[in-house]
């Protein structure tokens, strides 16, 4: 199996895992792998939560440790999902009046997925 194939098998493991984990902690699940659109400079995101008034979008990590999928999300990668997050607001109104926020969920093998709440603040 191809490096790609074997990521994209385990992000999506990942994935799987971290909506377990936020579901048990009482979120609901908006939506998951959301892409702007080609051409927007936008990236994935991987989970869009909501439990009460916040709504977070989440940036899910698969790497061998929880510090180092912590140091994974690049700050590149997070103005993309910042990005995402403003045309996914921009098509659902109704949210922008909530609190938003930015968290990731840390995936290690034989680990408990970590949800990190305000993993990075938004530059806007």
């Amino acid at each position: 199996m191809s490096g790609r194939r074997r990521a994209r098998r385990f992000g999506g493991w990942a994935e799987t895992a971290a909506e377990i984990r936020l579901r048990l902690a009482g979120w609901g699940i908006l939506a998951r792998r959301l892409t702007a659109g080609r051409g927007t400079g936008a990236g994935e995101i991987d989970i869009v939560a909501r439990r009460g008034d916040v709504v977070a979008f989440v940036e899910v990590k698969f790497r061998p440790s929880l510090a180092e999928a912590a140091a994974a999300i690049s700050s590149r990668q997070q103005g993309r999902i910042e990005r995402a997050a403003r045309h996914f607001l921009a098509a659902h109104p109704h949210l922008a009046g909530l609190t938003l926020r930015f968290d990731a969920v840390l995936v290690a093998p034989w680990r408990l997925p970590r949800h990190l709440p305000n993993a990075w603040m938004s530059e806007r």
